[in-house]
């Protein structure tokens, strides 16, 4: 198996903390686990699209692999059991909630601004995911960063649960078919079946160039223009600032609301009645979202005294235009960023 993330000195069957932690020291279980929290971490996000739900899938995952550290044989690195449990807790996480959407995945796009949309708390949204959480390393063939992308993390939704992880576990993380068969409890001829059918979904959904690619084409100087030219042309309700940072076919979905826009007249309609003029004053901060630019905003607010967290919004582009802009919206979202509540 390809250890892509490693990096890290392998756990062996010899290593003292291992027999300490089988002996029932939970101390030395936390060294162990310690330096792989941050990459399994992310693996849970790809598996369910929330960091949320990662944290939950994370924590049960720990809590039966210190359960059952007995069953680890030292045949392999500790990691790859570690993958394994991880990967089933987040498959038996995944049969019980489903899958998570955006507002494309739920119906046409709107032709014109849809003034009082409310949440929709019946639907389980995708979450965007820190920069700050993503662990350092390569990844094989999707880089770190592209393997959180929001496409790809997206169009891993649109697949059951053993061809996700089946293709997590291939193409980001090394496995060979038959490791990923034993993960599994399956064949390897049922894997080799899952990643081809998963293949096809997912090269459908995903851009052919990755935003890793296009950021780093256009440079830092572009990026940090598209930035702040963004933020400026919210902050000072600018519509033709805004225009001038959007491709013709841009996009603009607002989870947890279920209108979104395609298309420069649409989302500028969206624009000049909502965000530039009737919501009030902003102020933004750049944050590193799924690996792409992203922007948190924040809203003023009377009573409060305050520019109050709104959302993150997560930018993607095209050359060095903005093609999709979606917006996360809750000010929970902005406290897993580490980002404060509100600015004064």
């Amino acid at each position: 198996m390809r250890e892509v993330f490693s990096g890290q000195k392998e756990t062996s069957a010899g290593d003292p903390d291992l027999a300490r932690a089988r002996g029932g020291d939970d101390a030395a279980f936390t060294r162990l686990v310690r330096p792989l929290r941050g990459e399994l971490h992310a693996h849970c996000y790809r598996m369910l699209g929330s960091s949320h739900d990662a944290d939950d899938a994370l924590q049960d995952a720990l809590l039966r692999a210190w359960r059952g550290l007995a069953r680890f044989e030292g045949r392999g690195s500790l990691r790859s059991w570690l993958y394994t449990v991880a990967t089933r807790t987040c498959l038996d996480i995944v049969e019980a909630r489903g899958r998570r959407a955006l507002p494309v995945d739920l119906g046409p796009s709107s032709d014109r601004a849809v003034t009082g949309d409310v949440p929709r708390t019946d639907i389980a949204w995708l979450g965007p995911y820190p920069d700050a959480d993503l662990p350092e390393g390569p990844a094989g063939r999707y880089e770190r960063r592209e393997a959180v992308e929001l496409a790809f993390v997206a169009a891993l939704q649109h697949l059951p649960g053993n061809q996700r992880a089946a293709l997590l576990l291939f193409e980001v993380l090394g496995f060979s078919a038959a490791e990923i068969a034993e993960t599994m409890n399956t064949s390897a001829a049922s894997v080799n079946s899952a990643l081809a059918r998963a293949r096809r979904v997912v090269a459908e959904r995903i851009p052919a160039v990755t935003q890793q690619r296009t950021l780093r084409r256009i440079g830092d100087a572009r990026v940090r223009e598209i930035v702040a030219g963004y933020s400026a042309a919210l902050e000072r309700g600018d519509a033709d600032a805004l225009v001038a940072l959007l491709t013709e076919d841009v996009t603009w979905s607002m989870p947890p609301m279920a209108h979104w826009y395609r298309g420069v007249e649409a989302v500028m309609d969206f624009a000049v009645r909502l965000p530039l003029t009737s919501c009030g004053s902003w102020r933004h901060l750049p944050v590193g979202a799924n690996g792409q630019l992203g922007v948190a905003g924040y809203l003023w607010d009377e009573e409060a005294g305050a520019h109050l967290g709104w959302s993150i919004d997560v930018l993607t582009l095209r050359d060095d235009r903005i093609e999709e802009i979606t917006s996360f919206v809750g000010p929970g979202h902005l406290g897993r960023f580490g980002l404060p509540a509100s600015l004064p």
